[in-house]
């Protein structure tokens, strides 16, 4: 049987961001027991121009999931990202400088400390075949998650669901709204 995760991000608490310049809700760290996490998701608000955390041998994959824009500077180079853009790449331990453009914005952050670790866009009705084992998705929108041999998957808005042994299978996104929603994939190191 599949192993499925449901974290809504409404279920949990936000907490100061490692140099205290934000808020993040940390939703799926991998592995759950005790150590050190190889993956971790979660959302960041940033309300106010300011710096980045440092992950000193980190792997960072970054999307825009709410508010007008964020103007992020890594490593003395400019980058704007919109809820409608690509996720940006970028090393943990880069100088990273923040500027919300707009007002208060939040982003999907996908860390990986080991392994490998992707994040894209989720287009609607377009299958994601990856030969991941631990697969995902975040949506800003309601919807349902298909793959084959198995019942869909309900998808609440503002929510990322997990699943732990998903390698190989096309999994597909029917949203019941416009919105955005990003595929997370990560493969343990061998």
């Amino acid at each position: 049987m599949r192993v499925v995760t449901r974290i809504a991000i409404d279920q949990v608490a936000p907490q100061r961001w490692r140099n205290g310049g934000g808020w993040t809700r940390e939703l799926l760290t991998w592995p759950v027991e005790a150590g050190p996490w190889q993956l971790r998701i979660s959302l960041a608000t940033i309300d106010a121009p300011g710096p980045f955390s440092v992950f000193a041998g980190v792997s960072r994959v970054l999307a825009l999931v709410s508010g007008d824009g964020l103007l992020l500077t890594v490593d003395g180079h400019r980058h704007r990202l919109t809820p409608d853009a690509e996720p940006l790449h970028f090393d943990g331990a880069a100088t990273v400088h923040a500027e919300p453009l707009g007002g208060s914005s939040t982003d999907l952050n996908l860390m990986s400390s080991s392994g490998h670790a992707t994040m894209l866009r989720a287009g609607p009705g377009v299958p994601w075949i990856s030969p991941c084992a631990q697969r995902g998705l975040y949506s800003r929108v309601a919807g349902t998650l298909h793959m084959p041999a198995g019942a869909p998957l309900a998808v609440a808005s503002d929510s990322l669901t997990w699943l732990a042994d998903a390698a190989g299978l096309p999994l597909y996104f029917a949203s019941t709204a416009a919105g955005p929603a990003w595929w997370l994939g990560y493969a343990p190191p061998s």
